[in-house]
């Protein structure tokens, strides 16, 4: 097209005509229009102009824009071909419309690269903590010790043999298996199947069970079959098992020489052998075992004493015995006795009255830091009374009820028979309802202390209902409690002021 006009143009400038006014004035105004045409055919109208584009929205942020694909350069070209007048016009056509500026687009864009930039300023501003991770929830820190990790996760951890070496239900399974084979069988049969998971000591609970199903015999194969495993012998606690069970079955072979034995043995044996020997009723035995085992300073523990002075305690004969070892016991500086030896001890003391040391025991027990039990308290009652010392064994029963410690059936029997002694109806009425509420059951002492009571008060219709009340139950009362009833009736006959008495109105016990 610009070919063509050109020669138009050129044709026009030619054309054989003389140059007057008016043709010039003509020609030149057909120049002009010429060029004016020219520049709107060949001029391209910008894009903006041709496609006005609306107001620029902010990035997507749910687009990550560096992921975009970079402009090309064609693009770009044909961005700078744009000249400055077309620059001008785009910049009129964005007025009043929001423009985003390069360092907006910037700070927006650091969003999703990082830390936005941070001016100078206050540098050391304090920054809100972040929200827990489930897996930062762990403090940092160097890692907990040994001492406080669960066990249970430790068990968790543990091998199979670290969790059954020990496993009583395990051990004592063992010995009921051995029980089971037959006569010809040897307990390997049994012990080297399970013989990775044992440690030293493990089999000590399966010869105690064996003594306790009647085996010693099978006690002493499993103790030489332990002797026989290197990694498992030497024990001293499998060998005091052994000794126990052998000696409680009168199997042991007892050595002549005990002051050669005290010397060589381990204190854990010898405590097995004189336990053994206890429960197995060897008490002379026992008790010169634990003499010469005194003399050569080989100090036992308290309650191989304590266990001693209770069966020696039960034959009158042998209240000497008792006697010299309660000296022995008390000389003792490193006193350390569980509650149910303190009382067995206390127990013993009685029968051979040592009131003071009963007293001396309790306050030691109480001293120590522990709390009396039912037991013990009507261990101390029981002491008072024999002393004759009523109202210092009331002062027991109130300390008792003070302490909301539950009466036994022995602790009913006790104090009723401390409120006979103190001729005390109302109390001992009061706490024989108190033993019936408790789903206790009355013993024949409790019934005879009751009537014994109530005849004294001259109180017969009570005596005929607790009478008939104790027959029901299966008591049949002796010829001199009989006699004392009939002789009751008779006074109750003879004297009017006993006859009114004895019909009053059943009175309610005392609550």
């Amino acid at each position: 097209m610009s070919k063509a006009m050109d020669w138009k143009l050129t044709s026009i400038s030619l054309h054989p005509i003389l140059p007057t006014a008016s043709n010039v004035l003509k020609s030149s105004s057909m120049i002009l229009m010429a060029h004016s045409s020219t520049r709107i055919c060949y001029r391209k109208i910008p894009k903006n102009i041709r496609y006005p584009r609306r107001s620029k929205l902010p990035p997507d942020f749910g687009v990550n824009l560096f992921l975009k694909k970079p402009q090309t350069d064609s693009v770009q070209d044909h961005s700078d071909d744009l000249t400055e007048e077309e620059e001008e016009e785009e910049i009129e056509v964005n007025n009043g419309e929001i423009v985003w500026e390069s360092e907006e687009i910037e700070a927006i864009s650091s969003l999703f690269r990082g830390r936005i930039p941070q001016k100078p300023g206050k540098l050391g501003r304090e920054r809100p903590l972040p929200l827990p991770v489930p897996y930062k929830l762990r403090p940092l820190g160097l890692p907990a010790p040994k001492k406080h990790v669960n066990k249970q996760v430790s068990l968790s951890r543990a091998s199979i043999s670290s969790q059954i070496y020990k496993n009583p239900s395990f051990l004592i399974g063992l010995a009921k298996e051995i029980k089971r084979l037959s006569p010809d069988q040897d307990v390997s049969v049994v012990l080297d199947n399970c013989s990775r998971y044992l440690h030293k000591g493990s089999l000590s609970l399966t010869i105690r069970e064996l003594g306790h199903l009647g085996l010693p015999e099978r006690a002493l194969q499993t103790f030489c079959w332990v002797q026989k495993q290197p990694r498992l012998f030497p024990d001293d606690r499998v060998l005091a098992s052994t000794v126990e069970v052998l000696a409680r079955n009168h199997d042991l072979k007892v050595p002549f020489n005990l002051e050669k034995f005290t010397n060589l043995a381990s204190r854990r044996v010898i405590e097995a052998m004189v336990k053994g020997l206890i429960r197995g009723g060897s008490l002379k035995l026992a008790w010169k075992l634990i003499s010469v085992a005194k003399d050569g300073k080989r100090m036992l523990d308290p309650s191989v004493y304590a266990k001693i002075i209770l069966e020696l305690g039960k034959n009158p004969d042998k209240h000497v015995l008792a006697e010299a070892l309660l000296d022995e016991l008390a000389e003792r500086e490193d006193l350390n006795l569980s509650q149910q030896d303190c009382t067995a001890v206390m127990k013993v003391c009685i029968k051979l009255g040592k009131f003071e040391a009963v007293e001396s025991l309790f306050n030691w027990f109480r001293q120590s830091g522990h709390e009396p039990s039912v037991v013990m308290y009507t261990t101390l009652i029981h002491s008072r009374y024999s002393e004759s010392k009523y109202r210092e064994a009331l002062a027991v029963v109130w300390e008792m009820e003070g302490s909301d410690c539950l009466f036994d059936l022995t602790a009913y029997r006790v104090v009723i028979k401390l409120f006979v002694a103190l001729n005390d109806l109302p109390r001992a009425v009061r706490y024989f309802s108190k033993l019936k509420e408790a789903g206790l059951s009355p013993t024949y002492d409790i019934y005879r202390n009751l009537i014994t009571l109530y005849m004294v008060s001259g109180r017969l219709a009570k005596c005929k209902e607790v009478w008939k009340e104790a027959e029901m139950a299966g008591f049949k009362f002796s010829k001199e409690m009989a006699a004392g009833l009939l002789q009751l009736k008779r006074e109750t006959r003879g004297s009017p002021a006993l006859h009114l008495k004895a019909h009053e109105g059943q009175e309610k016990p005392l609550e």
